[in-house]
């Protein structure tokens, strides 16, 4: 939805956050999924902010990966997969193709029907 800026009709939770970053005068450096553990991703959101007397000060917040992507999808801040963590993943491009392909049949056929 953020990368094709898909209106909604109220706002997400992700929404929310990022007005609160706003309002607290952080900002969202990066992300990292760090971590993979019997099947589990974890994830890092770095947050970097700026008192009164410019003093920047950095913070890191575990938080699920999915969370992490999409605030960092949302705020267009880069992110990091650890070397250890890709090095573990299988590639599944194949089965993203498939689901694609599968996904756009799906459409096409209901397309048909509603004509």
């Amino acid at each position: 939805m953020f990368m094709q800026g898909t209106q909604k009709e109220r706002p997400l939770t992700h929404d929310l956050l990022a007005i609160l970053l706003r309002a607290l005068g952080a900002k969202v450096e990066r992300v990292i999924v760090n971590d993979l553990k019997r099947g589990t991703y974890f994830a890092r959101l770095v947050l970097s902010a700026e008192n009164e007397s410019q003093q920047k000060k950095i913070m890191e917040i575990d938080a699920r990966p999915s969370d992490c992507i999409a605030i960092a999808t949302q705020q267009r801040a880069p992110l990091y997969v650890s070397l250890g963590v890709w090095d573990e993943v299988r590639d599944m491009t194949a089965a993203l193709r498939k689901m694609q392909e599968e996904s756009a049949q799906t459409e096409d056929s209901d397309q048909e029907e509603d004509s």
